[in-house]
């Protein structure tokens, strides 16, 4: 294991056990960042269960961005997770950026679903 993907565990290790200890029945929003998509999917931990997941893979996403790996296509991405969150009645959630920074993308992702009402 390179040295960097070390880090990457061990930061993403601190902030799940940091989450697990605040979750209390409430969801959480998964956020995962690649070179070229970003993924942000709302997961039922006591289920196990994904609620609500959106992409910039998805067909109509892809269509509607000029380019899938940068700060707009985020915050579109977060602002469309937040709307089917709360069809299903999702209304609070607790973010997870994983092992990443919350800077850029990861960011984008956090306040486009704020901006569309959902509470973290």
């Amino acid at each position: 294991m390179s040295r960097h993907s070390e880090l990457f565990k061990r930061r993403q290790n601190r902030v799940r056990s940091k989450l697990r200890k605040a979750l209390n029945g409430h969801y959480r929003l998964c956020v995962f960042r690649s070179n070229k998509h970003i993924y942000a999917q709302i997961i039922d931990d006591e289920a196990g269960n994904t609620v609500v997941a959106f992409s910039t893979t998805d067909k109509a996403m892809r269509a509607k961005l000029k380019k899938t790996s940068d700060v707009q296509a985020a915050e579109e991405i977060g602002k469309n997770l937040a709307k089917n969150a709360l069809k299903k009645g999702i209304k609070e959630v607790i973010f997870d950026r994983g092992g990443y920074l919350y800077h850029g993308r990861v960011r984008a992702v956090a306040m486009g679903a704020r901006a569309e009402g959902l509470v973290f």
